[in-house]
């Protein structure tokens, strides 16, 4: 298991994981070279990763970063110690629900109270990972799966559950939206690169890449 050290997901056309993908898949290739750099800073902060995560469920990535950004307005640095300060009308008044309220407020006693150690988290395997973070109600198997990418750039994560990751695919591949989408098969492909192919991916939505044919030369 590789472990990082550095402070951000960076990749490019030159880079050794990007050129394996493009020889083992010539349209990824033409996506990957259509975007070229992928510069992503990691959330050191797991607690805050986690409470960015859990308010990004089911959101696009705009409205996400939009509700964090009010968020951390009224709430500074997104400090645990600071959280009870806050009402439920408070939070949910800058578009937080008021489940995912209930969650942030059950990670953060926890937090506290250090049943939930994020210490010694990046040390351990991604299916360890994943059922430490899923055992805490309002957590699932996607936040833990950002987690890893997002917050230790773990390299080989496929979320078979992303929405937007399927739409990226039957796009890119041309898959009618009534095929049956074989992620195993993308998965096993891609592998041992998979968190890459993913940012790649995300861009393509979120530059609006896939309101357009995907890229023939």
């Amino acid at each position: 298991m590789e472990v990082f050290t550095v402070d951000q997901l960076y990749f490019t056309l030159q880079d050794d994981r990007v050129q394996h993908l493009s020889q083992t898949d010539p349209k990824l290739h033409r996506l990957m070279k259509k975007i070229d750099v992928i510069e992503i800073p990691l959330k050191r902060d797991y607690y805050q990763s986690v409470v960015k995560q859990i308010v990004g469920q089911q959101l696009s990535l705009k409205a996400a970063h939009t509700i964090n950004t009010r968020l951390e307005n009224i709430w500074p640095g997104l400090q645990p110690g600071l959280l009870n300060d806050l009402s439920d009308e408070q939070i949910n008044s800058v578009g937080v629900s008021r489940p995912k309220i209930r969650y942030i407020r059950e990670l953060t006693q926890k937090y506290l109270t250090k049943e939930v150690d994020f210490s010694h988290i990046h040390s351990l395997e991604d299916e360890e990972v994943i059922q430490t973070l899923t055992s805490i109600k309002g957590i699932g198997k996607w936040t833990a799966e950002m987690f890893l990418i997002f917050a230790l750039g773990r390299l080989n994560v496929l979320s078979y559950g992303d929405v937007s990751i399927q739409n990226s695919i039957r796009w890119l591949y041309e898959i009618d939206k009534d095929e049956p989408l074989n992620l195993d098969y993308f998965h096993e492909k891609w592998s041992p690169f998979n968190s890459v192919v993913s940012l790649y991916l995300w861009e393509a939505i979120n530059s609006g890449m896939v309101k357009n044919p995907p890229p023939k030369e």
